[in-house]
C-alpha cells in the first residue's frame, strides 16, 4: 500500500519497545509515521533485557533489518557448552547447590542492554519523524475521532489512537475506567527487586566464571539473576525479594539504607554478598496487569505494558509487546479507510489478548516457584528446572505466522460485512494526498 493513499490517521502514544516496534512494523507496511515523544530525548528505563526466539521471530516478520541489527548487539552465553542454555538454576546459599540447566537444542541465549536496543529501533525510523517534549494530557473520543491535547496546548485529532504508554499509562484508564474501573490500576506482584550493573572484570574478580553466563540463584523468598550485557563487557544484576505485605503508596522505586538491604539479603553465598557493592539500595516494586478484560474501546487500543504488564520471571514481557506490534501492524496494513479501523482493533484483541494474558498470569506463578514457596515444587531445584524446560518452549516457539494469517483472514471477513462506500465517496477519498498514518509516541 502507498503511504499517499491513506484516508485516515492513526496515533501511537508511548515510546517504549512496543510503541517503537509498532512504528517500525507500520513503516514496513509502507505507512509513514510522525512520532511525538514526551521526554526531551529517548530514554531507556531499565538495564538488561532478554528476548526469546518468539521475540526474534516477531522482529524478523516485521522487518528483517530489525532482526539483523538486533543480532549484532545481542549477547549470548560465553561457554560453548552453554550456547543453547537460557539460564542455569543454582542454590543461592553458600556453595551454590546445583539445580539444572534450562535449555533447548534450538535455543540461543539472547540479551542486550535496553539502551542498545533503543538505538537500533531509533535507527529504523526516518530522521525528522520524532518530535520531542510532547506529553499527552487528555484524550477525548467523539464522532469516531480521538482528540489529543498536549501540555504545550497543541490539540490534534486522529481517527484512532494506540496506547503504548506503559504500565501506568493514561490510555488504560480511557479504555477501562467506564466499564472495568477495578482493572485500571496495576496489581502488586508481591515482590520487589534491587538492581545493579558492573563490569565483567569486576564481577569475575568476585564470583569467577559464574559471571560469564546467565544464572539464577534461588533460596526461599529470595533470588538473584545475572547475565552478560553490552557485548559481554558488563553484567546485569537483579535481586528478587518476596514480599507478603501490600505495597502502600506510589508505584515507584524507593531508596533504603544500604545496611537495611544487606540485612535483608543475608543468607546469600558470600560471593553474591560481595557483588552487592554494585547493587543500588533501591527497591523497585513489580506490578502487573493479569486480568485485562479488553484492549479496545471504540477507537483507542492498548499495546504492550499498558495492556499486559508482566513480572520478569519468564523474561517474556518485552516479547509480548513485540508480538502485539507484529499482529497489529499487519492488520492495520490492510485497512483502506477509517470505517475499517474498528474491525482491525477487534481482531487484534481477539488474537493477542488470550496469549498475552496467559503469559502474565503464568509469570506470577513462576515467581512463586522461583522463590521456592510453591507447594508443588518446594526447594527441589531439579524439579523446578524440569518445569522450566517444559514451560518456556511453549512461549518460545509459538506459531506467530499462524496468528498473523488468522488475524488477516478474520479482518477480511469483518470488512466484507461492512456497508460498501459509495462511488462518489470513494472517488473523493482517493483524491486525498495528505492522509497518512501519523504515529504519536508520547
Amino acid at each position: 500500500m502507498s503511504s499517499t493513499d491513506q484516508s485516515f490517521s492513526l496515533a501511537i502514544i508511548g515510546s517504549g519497545i512496543g510503541g517503537l516496534a509498532l512504528a517500525i512494523g507500520l513503516l514496513k507496511q509502507n505507512v509513514r509515521c510522525t512520532v511525538y515523544e514526551a521526554a526531551p530525548v529517548f530514554d531507556a528505563v531499565g538495564a538488561g533485557i532478554g528476548l526469546g526466539p518468539n521475540s526474534l521471530k516477531a522482529m524478523a516478520l516485521m522487518d528483517e533489518e530489525f532482526a539483523k541489527m538486533y543480532d549484532d548487539i545481542k549477547v549470548g552465553n560465553t561457554a560453548p557448552e552453554r550456547y543453547n542454555e537460557q539460564i542455569e538454576i543454582l542454590g543461592a546459599e553458600e556453595g551454590f547447590r546445583h539445580g539444572g540447566s534450562v535449555r533447548h537444542p534450538d535455543f540461543t541465549r539472547s540479551s542486550a542492554h535496553r539502551r542498545a536496543l533503543l538505538e537500533v529501533m531509533k535507527s529504523l525510523i526516518p530522521e525528522g519523524t520524532v518530535k520531542f517534549n510532547k506529553r499527552v494530557v487528555s484524550l477525548v473520543q467523539k464522532d469516531s475521532k480521538v482528540s489529543i491535547e498536549f501540555t504545550d496546548g497543541e490539540k490534534v485529532i486522529f481517527d484512532a489512537v494506540i496506547g503504548c504508554d506503559g504500565i501506568k499509562g493514561m490510555t488504560r484508564r480511557e479504555v477501562l475506567e467506564s466499564r472495568y474501573p477495578e482493572e485500571v490500576p496495576a496489581k502488586y506482584c508481591n515482590e520487589y527487586v534491587y538492581r545493579g550493573i558492573t563490569t565483567m572484570e569486576n564481577a569475575k574478580a568476585i564470583i569467577g566464571t559464574y559471571a560469564e553466563d546467565a544464572r539464577w540463584f534461588m533460596m526461599p523468598n529470595k533470588g538473584w539473576a545475572m547475565y552478560p550485557i553490552s557485548g559481554g563487557k558488563e553484567v546485569n544484576i537483579v535481586v528478587f525479594v518476596n514480599d507478603d505485605k501490600p505495597w502502600v503508596g506510589e508505584q515507584a522505586a524507593r531508596p533504603v539504607e544500604k545496611e537495611e538491604m544487606l540485612r535483608e539479603l543475608e543468607g546469600f553465598d558470600k560471593r553474591l554478598i560481595g557483588l552487592l557493592e554494585y547493587v543500588k539500595p533501591m527497591r523497585w516494586p513489580l506490578f502487573h496487569h493479569p486480568d485485562t478484560p479488553t484492549y479496545v474501546k471504540e477507537r483507542i487500543c492498548l499495546l504492550g505494558d499498558v495492556a499486559h504488564a508482566s513480572s520478569p520471571n519468564q523474561a517474556a514481557g518485552a516479547g509480548q509487546g513485540l508480538e502485539d506490534a507484529l499482529v497489529l501492524s499487519r492488520v492495520l496494513g490492510l485497512v483502506k479507510n477509517a470505517s475499517e479501523l474498528d474491525a482491525a482493533f477487534e481482531v487484534y484483541d481477539l488474537i493477542r489478548r488470550p496469549r498475552a494474558q496467559k503469559v502474565v498470569q503464568e509469570s506470577k506463578d513462576v515467581g512463586d516457584i522461583y522463590f521456592l514457596t510453591h507447594p508443588d515444587f518446594g526447594t527441589d531445584l531439579e524439579k523446578i528446572t524440569e518445569d522450566a524446560n517444559r514451560r518456556l518452549p511453549l512461549i518460545w516457539w509459538y506459531d506467530l505466522e499462524a496468528d498473523v494469517k488468522i488475524a488477516e483472514e478474520e479482518f477480511r471477513k469483518k470488512v466484507a460485512r461492512l456497508p460498501t462506500v459509495g462511488k462518489g465517496s470513494a472517488e473523493k477519498t482517493s483524491k486525498k494526498k495528505t492522509s497518512i498514518f501519523q504515529c504519536v509516541v508520547s
